[in-house]
């Protein structure tokens, strides 16, 4: 087992704090009520989504539950370095974000629904940060693969905005999906595997609790 380097946070208030986001999740999802028009042009089984929103362990958790989602792999992508290894990406220094790329069944869960996931379980105002995880690879970002997925992030990023989901105005980066490189074997299914790791304990498992609560219509 390689030395893990993310950093275990001695006061969880401060933490708890910092992740709310100072919204509810309600204001997040009437942002939702509204879809945009003439997109849903896909007829592909499975499709591609990149997301990032802070330590990968948690956005992987909270993914791999929902129904439709075939495969979810941890990565990194946005650098310039290829190949990264997790302590050059936790560096700060490639430029790369920690990511997931979720492989989905778009007849079952649309990007829609993903995105409204996305801008829930984490906090898309603080830049290049969540809580304690500080630095340009903990940045909220959507990596789009097409003009379909451009277009509803930007749609909704707008909606949130305007609508005053948030205190702060949403900073989530979106841009052309890059290379994509795969984590090291032993950050998959990492909270799963690892239940009793502090960060886990104390981090991951309350994002994974409040995203059941919320979302338990659309768990596997």
């Amino acid at each position: 087992m390689k030395k893990i380097v993310r950093p275990f946070f001695v006061s969880l208030l401060i933490f708890f704090q910092s992740c709310s986001g100072q919204h509810n999740e309600s204001s997040v999802q009437k942002a939702f009520t509204q879809k945009p028009t003439g997109m849903d042009s896909t007829s592909n089984k499975v499709d591609t989504a990149t997301f990032g929103g802070g330590c990968f362990w948690c956005v992987e958790a909270v993914y791999v539950e929902l129904k439709g989602v075939a495969s979810v792999m941890p990565g990194y992508s946005g650098g310039a370095r290829p190949n990264p290894t997790y302590e050059q990406v936790c560096s700060g220094g490639t430029g790369h974000a920690e990511v997931i790329q979720v492989t989905y069944d778009p007849a079952v869960l649309s990007f829609d629904e993903l995105l409204e996931v996305f801008w829930t379980v984490h906090d898309p105002t603080t830049l290049n940060r969540q809580g304690n995880d500080i630095g340009t690879q903990y940045r909220s970002v959507i990596f789009y693969h097409n003009d379909d997925q451009k277009q509803k992030a930007e749609f909704y990023k707008k909606r949130l905005n305007d609508s005053g989901a948030y205190s702060n105005p949403v900073v989530t980066e979106i841009t052309a999906s890059k290379a994509f490189f795969p984590a090291e074997d032993y950050h998959k299914n990492y909270f799963a595997n690892n239940p009793n790791q502090p960060y886990c304990t104390f981090v991951v498992q309350p994002k994974v609790e409040k995203f059941r609560k919320v979302f338990k219509d659309k768990l596997k």
